[in-house]
């Protein structure tokens, strides 16, 4: 019913603004009252981080930046939910316009730069929706203010770990954004040790971090990075944000921003093909890039994706691409003769 609904409302939400349309789109499903997940096919639990997943289909960071519908993204089929961009201090991002669709190629564009409600208004939200019986597992994706110095990003990011870890069943690390000036530096092994021993900062903390990589690495980097990564105890890595790529993808306009959608998916299957094949099998990658059937989901787990995510898809799809996935899941499973999801993990690597 629902994306029968979407589909009827999909050209008047297309007809706006991104952002308006998105802001739209949140507003309505942060109405949707908690309630208890749908059942998911037995062949979809899956385990990553140490933890259990209902199924591996998950809501990718930037769609709910300040937690408004995480029981929506529950009610939906979602297995879990990335959510953010959070910042500590709270900050608008860059001017608008800053979203653009590219229809033609199932994609967008975006320059928003971590726009944040802050860690305290977010961490509220969450508590909230927690308290009233969310089952869904949260991912809380975070980041340095835009007017932190180089030398404090670190800080930030113990800053948000302390902050909001208690209410996390993992955080993710956003290094990647391109509309975040230098943050992509902190992918080194050097600035992933400094991050590493801010968080563990006055001890060892047990909270299950990833680390969110750019699809832009260089290859000859990669190597490094994936080991320090796995060296320092890091619990995953989330293979890609956005790209800034353009004629490599098959993008004519280059408007700057970060891209995601379909032109990305190959250059993000590849990179945690790339990943899996370095790391070996214990270390969970969660695969985003341009997922938007089951097809799409299923590749990127045989590349060696635990887990996957969706944003644009969701965008030109509709709210019921969760539950699609899903059922598509089951059905390749099936045909190919796996027990379960994680049987079919790195088959391709």
């Amino acid at each position: 019913m629902i994306g029968l609904f979407y589909r009827l409302v999909k050209p008047l939400l297309f007809r706006l603004d991104p952002e308006t349309a998105h802001q739209v789109v949140l507003a309505m499903l942060s109405a949707w009252p908690v309630s208890e997940p749908p059942a998911a096919p037995r062949e979809l639990n899956t385990r990553a981080f140490g933890l259990e997943f209902t199924n591996p289909v998950g809501l990718a960071a930037g769609m709910d930046k300040d937690a408004v519908a995480p029981a929506a993204w529950q009610a939906l089929g979602f297995g879990f939910a990335e959510l953010g961009t959070i910042t500590p201090r709270p900050q608008a991002g860059t001017s608008r316009p800053r979203i653009w669709r590219l229809p033609g190629q199932r994609a967008l564009i975006n320059q928003l730069g971590f726009p944040s409600k802050g860690m305290e208004a977010v961490g509220r939200r969450i508590e909230e929706v927690r308290a009233k019986g969310l089952k869904l597992r949260l991912g809380i994706n975070v980041g340095p203010n835009k007017d932190t110095p180089a030398s404090r990003v670190a800080s930030d990011y113990a800053m948000l770990a302390r902050g909001l870890g208690a209410i996390a069943d993992f955080m993710v690390i956003n290094l990647s954004s391109p509309n975040t000036p230098g943050l992509r530096a902190f992918q080194s092994p050097q600035r992933l040790r400094e991050i590493r021993a801010a968080l563990d900062e006055p001890r060892p903390s047990t909270l299950r971090y990833a680390i969110k990589l750019s699809p832009d690495i260089d290859p000859g980097e990669l190597g490094a990075i994936c080991d320090t990564i796995v060296e320092l105890g890091f619990a995953g890595i989330v293979a890609t944000n956005t790209t800034l790529a353009r004629t490599e993808v098959g993008i004519a306009w280059e408007q700057a921003g970060g891209l995601s959608g379909r032109p990305l998916q190959e250059r993000s299957r590849d990179l945690v093909r790339a990943i899996r094949r370095r790391i070996g099998a214990q270390v969970p990658i969660v695969g985003v890039g341009g997922i938007a059937s089951a097809n799409d989901a299923y590749r990127h787990i045989r590349a060696g994706a635990s887990l996957v995510e969706l944003y644009t898809g969701l965008i030109y799809e509709g709210p019921a691409l969760a539950a699609s996935i899903n059922a598509g899941l089951v059905a390749l499973l099936r045909r190919d003769g796996f027990r379960s999801i994680s049987d079919a993990v790195g088959v391709d690597a």
